[in-house]
C-alpha cells in the first residue's frame, strides 16, 4: 500500500514543525537542568530547520555531516546565509556531539545558555526564509 506523501513545501512545514518541538523540548531540558540534553535538542532544531531548506529543493542528505556541509555549499558560500550562520551551526554540531558522545564532557552554563540562543536564531531565520520561499517560489 503507497500513501501519499505531500509535496516538497508539506515536507518543509513538517520539518520546521520538528525543529520549533525540538526548540522547545531544549528550552524546558535547560529550565530542568538537563544540559547535556538541551545541548542536544537545540542542535536537532538546527538540524530539522536545516533539514526543511533542503525539502524546498527536493533535497534529502542519510548523514548529518552531508546534511550540513551541503547546507554551507548552497546556501552559506553563495551569501544566501551568513558566514556567521555557517559557524554557529558547526558550533552547535560540536557542542552536541561532545556533549551527546565524550563520556566526561563538562557542561558550561553559559555554552547551553548560548547553544540555545543560536538555536532560536537559526530555526527563526530558515522559518524565516522557507516561508518566503514557500509564499514566492522564484526566491532562492
Amino acid at each position: 500500500m503507497q500513501r501519499d506523501m505531500g509535496t516538497s513545501k508539506d515536507l518543509a512545514l513538517y520539518r520546521l514543525e520538528r525543529a520549533r518541538e525540538d526548540l522547545k523540548t531544549a528550552k524546558l531540558n535547560y529550565q530542568e537542568g538537563m544540559y547535556k540534553a538541551a545541548n542536544n535538542r537545540a542542535y536537532y532544531a538546527i538540524f530539522h530547520a536545516i533539514s526543511a531548506v533542503h525539502a524546498l529543493d527536493g533535497a534529502a542528505y542519510k548523514r548529518h555531516k552531508d546534511v550540513i556541509a551541503n547546507f554551507n555549499k548552497k546556501y552559506v558560500k553563495n551569501g544566501v546565509f551568513s558566514r556567521d550562520i555557517g559557524k554557529k551551526i558547526s558550533m552547535a554540531e560540536e557542542i552536541r556531539h561532545a556533549s551527546d558522545y565524550d563520556d566526561f564532557y563538562i557542561v558550561v552554563i553559559d555554552e547551553v545558555c548560548e547553544q540555545l540562543e543560536y538555536a532560536e536564531e537559526i530555526v527563526v531565520l530558515l522559518e524565516e526564509y522557507c516561508r518566503k520561499r514557500i509564499n514566492n517560489p522564484t526566491v532562492e
